[in-house]
C-alpha cells in the first residue's frame, strides 16, 4: 500500500511541473511537430521527462527533481518540423547536432532556465554532439531520450495511455485529449 501511495505522490509532483508547462501556449505548439514515428515533440518530451523521473525513483538516485523534469520537458523545444522544413547547410549543420542549441535558445527566451536544465537541453544528444553531460540529471535524460526515441520509431500510438494515466478525472482526460488534438 505504501508503494502505491508513494507512486501517486510522485506522479502528482511530476504532474505539477508538467501542468506549469502545459499552461504556456507556445510550449503546446510542440504538439504540431512529429518527432519520431507518429509521436509528437510534445508527447516525446513528456515521456522522456516522465521516464527519467521514474528511473531516478526506481533506482533511488537523488537528483534535482525540478531541473530534471523541466530540462527533459524542454530538451526538444526547437519548434519546427525537422522532417519537412529543415534544410541543413554547411553553416548550420545537421538537425541532430544543432537542435539542442536551438531548443536552449527558445527555452531561455520563454522560461527561466537554471544551469542543470541548460546542461540537459544542450547535451541531450551526446555523443552526436561532442560535449558530454556535466550533471547526473543530464546523463539520465540523455539515456532515456535514446530509449524513448527507439520505442517511438516502432510504435503507432506511443505514450497516450501514460498521458491519460497522469490526469485525475474524466474532465481532465477530455482537456488533455483536446489539448493534444488541438495542435495536430
Amino acid at each position: 500500500m505504501m508503494k502505491i501511495k508513494n507512486r501517486v505522490v510522485e506522479d502528482l509532483v511530476f504532474k505539477s511541473y508538467l501542468d506549469e508547462m502545459l499552461d504556456k501556449k507556445k510550449y503546446i505548439k510542440m504538439n504540431r511537430f512529429i518527432q519520431h514515428g507518429n509521436t509528437t515533440c510534445l508527447l516525446h518530451s513528456i515521456a522522456v521527462a516522465y521516464f527519467s523521473y521514474r528511473l531516478c525513483k526506481f533506482l533511488k538516485i537523488k537528483v534535482h527533481e525540478r531541473e530534471l523534469i523541466r530540462g527533459a520537458l524542454l530538451h526538444d523545444y526547437f519548434l519546427y518540423d525537422w522532417h519537412m522544413k529543415y534544410n541543413p547547410s554547411k553553416e548550420m549543420g545537421l538537425h541532430g547536432r544543432v537542435h539542442p542549441t536551438i531548443a536552449l535558445f527558445n527555452a531561455r527566451k520563454d522560461f527561466d532556465i537554471r544551469e542543470i536544465e541548460s546542461d540537459i537541453i544542450s547535451k541531450h544528444m551526446f555523443p552526436l554532439t561532442f560535449t558530454p553531460p556535466k550533471y547526473k540529471e543530464s546523463v539520465i535524460v540523455c539515456i532515456v531520450d535514446k530509449i524513448c526515441s527507439i520505442y517511438e520509431v516502432f510504435s503507432k500510438n506511443a505514450y497516450i495511455e501514460i498521458a491519460l494515466r497522469l490526469v485525475d478525472t474524466k474532465k481532465d482526460r477530455r482537456v488533455l485529449l483536446r489539448r493534444i488534438n488541438l495542435y495536430n
